[in-house]
């Protein structure tokens, strides 16, 4: 398995993340999401990130796979980091660089943006890693329910957000082929210019565009095939099933919540 992007990627494991039930992960995730832009102090943002940081060893999934993971997300948190200093003109002057001020204001907004991307990709990429497509599309068609009263496609709606995430690794790990194909026919794609590395990236998209498109003709025809017709009627061989464990989880994340706002400025 490639591990150059968590996101999409699903570990078999029996840990306690493991064993939640599908429905739990994603109200937990989706609320941990909001209240991270609550944190305003270094005690609240310690606690969000012992909290995430605890949940990503509770999977008993390696360190070291995670955080190689993230690595094609780094660049993304470090350019945040890298635009607060020199746009936030706030504070006091801690040193100057190549004639550009940087005040302390812009440390701290840019260390607690980039920490607000770090957390939020950490944890949502934990749903992925800790549970089946099948039981995300599962459990967001539970959760979206009510909304079939007013003839919304819930079904549809669900199958394509888990169709989505799990074709996520796939695309990568086809990028990567082609990259390595193109390489081997002597194709640079790290030297030059601007203007010849984007030149030199059509011929990886218009074989990897090929790809997906035939991808998806096979995953249609095999839905076809096997008598796919939406969701209505439909049965399930699994039923979700909240336990214990949920209700575990759930005390301890509203303590993690009481915890933030007692520690907010």
């Amino acid at each position: 398995m490639s591990s150059s992007l968590i996101i999409g990627q699903f570990i078999p494991g029996s840990s306690f993340i493991h064993k939640l039930d599908p429905r739990t992960k994603i109200i937990i995730i989706f609320c941990f999401v909001v209240i991270v832009f609550f944190a305003n102090s270094v005690m609240s943002y310690g606690l969000l990130t012992l909290f995430a940081v605890g949940a990503a060893l509770a999977t008993r999934i390696r360190p070291s796979f995670l955080l190689k993971g993230m690595k094609p997300l780094w660049f993304l948190v470090g350019f945040t980091f890298l635009l607060h200093l020199f746009i936030t003109k706030e504070g006091e002057i801690l040193f100057t660089v190549l004639s550009f001020d940087i005040y302390s204001e812009a440390v701290e907004q840019g260390a607690a943006i980039s920490l607000r991307f770090f957390l939020l990709i950490l944890f949502t990429s934990l749903l992925t890693l800790t549970t089946t497509p099948i039981e995300i599309t599962d459990a967001i068609e539970e959760l979206l329910g009510p909304l079939k009263k007013v003839r919304f496609p819930v079904h549809e709606l669900a199958l394509m957000m888990s169709i989505s995430l799990r074709f996520i690794p796939t695309l990568l790990q086809e990028t990567e082929k082609i990259s390595k194909a193109q390489a081997s026919r002597g194709m640079d794609l790290k030297t030059g210019s601007a203007k010849e590395r984007i030149k030199a990236v059509v011929p990886l998209l218009v074989p990897l565009f090929v790809s997906a498109f035939k991808r998806a003709e096979e995953l249609a025809m095999a839905m076809e095939a096997r008598g796919y017709r939406g969701g209505e009627g439909r049965t399930k061989l699994r039923e979700l099933k909240a336990g214990k464990l949920d209700g575990v989880s759930g005390c301890i994340f509203m303590i993690i919540i009481i915890g933030l706002f007692m520690t907010r400025n």
